[in-house]
């Protein structure tokens, strides 16, 4: 298959939905030979808000190391590609669909058909092989204990802060939350987590403990170093990225700690962008967890200055806490929807809106709503749906849009 084939193929195995457990994904890897090489270490990172950050960090750190490093993280949000990453590079197209098309014909002869995030797994861990990674940093897709990412053996685990998303997937308190995310402990083998409720601190405990695996909690921030990613969280995240590849035996020092993490890039998040003479913020701020961080960093970088804020979100988020959080910072809010049939239309959102918000105008589409903000004043922030923030940096950066829903 051609490059742009492959990915036809490969977004057309979403009609298989999701599939929570190990067993298919362990088949894939093992089919494909993708499980990891002896000696190569892998960090597996869950948690609600902030595992991609902190495994951006990881990998930068790692790489300002010297060590040849495989990243895969989800979504992507303009290019399938990002999600698979050896020492800061995207997958080439070429590699990319030739190992597509030796997936497609495994899959064809699997029942049941892998999935589309078990696929990703299976062509970014292949790669990672080929490549000769020597660190593997692995984000979660959904939960941990049965996201296909938990099929790859660990060396040191990671729990970023936990809160409510995914309910219909992994419960419908923070203490069940945190349960599937402890899932990814291993026996015998480290465990990191950032500071937590203290019912979740409980969780934890208590799965770390059954499984005899030696659980720590990242007490304060990182100070004395720069950090490029934007906001206080990202001090607790890099806290947690260092702590992590001290586990894993990655010798570093203050220079090297410097350069990766002054260094260390994150799209979409408080991202900022320069476009026609007007400060733009992209930020996927897509629970009220990760809401609420975006409007301390917000006041953070801009103090009481208003945004003009362009806002959509999907099905099965609650709408009504992320536009609690975000609505005060804004003069007016633009209402769009976004590229995926899972979106909320713009009457869903803007009935969500809390008392006292100030005032909003709905829009057909992404393009509509930015050009409205753009006749406005002040810094626009983009923020909600990580579709949405996808679609707005390719029209900042000028790329294709691949929209997709895992």
């Amino acid at each position: 298959m051609t490059y742009p084939e492959s990915i036809d193929w490969l977004f057309s195995t979403q009609m298989f939905g999701i599939k929570l457990g190990l067993e298919g994904p362990r088949r894939l890897l093992k089919e494909y030979l993708a499980f990891p090489a002896h000696g190569v270490k892998v960090i597996h990172v869950a948690g609600t808000n902030g595992k991609g950050s902190t495994c951006a960090m990881i990998d930068a750190v790692a790489r300002a190391a010297g060590c040849r490093t495989g990243l895969f993280t989800s979504p992507h949000l303009i290019d399938y590609r990002e999600r698979v990453r050896v020492s800061g590079e995207e997958i080439p197209e070429d590699a990319c669909a030739a190992m597509l098309t030796e997936l497609r014909e495994i899959c064809e002869r699997l029942d049941p058909h892998p999935t589309f995030f078990e696929i990703s797994l299976a062509l970014a861990m292949r790669w990672f092989r080929k490549r000769e990674c020597e660190i593997i940093v692995l984000e979660t897709g959904m939960g941990g204990r049965l996201d296909a990412t938990t099929a790859v053996p660990a060396d040191v685990c990671a729990i970023t802060p936990v809160g409510l998303d995914h309910m219909q997937w992994l419960g419908d308190t923070v203490e069940k939350i945190a349960a599937e995310k402890a899932g990814i402990f291993v026996e015998g083998k480290p465990a990191i987590s950032s500071p937590q409720a203290a019912s979740v601190m409980r969780v934890l405990e208590k799965e770390a403990n059954e499984r005899r695996c030696p659980l720590s909690f990242v007490e304060i921030p990182l100070a004395g170093y720069p950090v490029a990613l934007a906001g206080e969280h990202q001090r607790w995240n890099a806290a947690l990225a260092l702590e992590c590849l001290h586990a894993a035996g990655v010798k570093l020092d203050y220079e090297v700690v410097r350069h990766g993490l002054s260094t260390v890039r994150w799209p979409g998040r408080f991202e900022r962008f320069l476009h026609e003479g007007r400060e733009i913020v992209l930020d996927g701020a897509h629970n009220p967890q990760g809401a609420a961080v975006l409007a301390e960093t917000w006041r953070g970088e801009f103090g009481t200055r208003k945004a003009t804020l362009v806002f959509s979100a999907v099905a099965a988020k609650d709408v009504a806490g992320i536009l609690a959080a975000l609505a005060p910072l804004a003069s007016v809010i633009h209402f769009c929807p976004v590229d995926t049939p899972r979106a909320l239309s713009v009457g869903e959102l803007a009935a969500s809106l809390p008392a006292g918000a100030p005032p909003h105008r709905l829009h057909g589409s992404f393009d509509e709503a930015f050009a409205a903000a753009l006749e406005g004043e002040g810094v626009v922030l983009i923020a909600g749906s990580l579709f949405l923030v996808g679609e707005a940096r390719a029209r900042l950066t000028g790329g294709g849009f691949q929209p997709c829903t895992q």
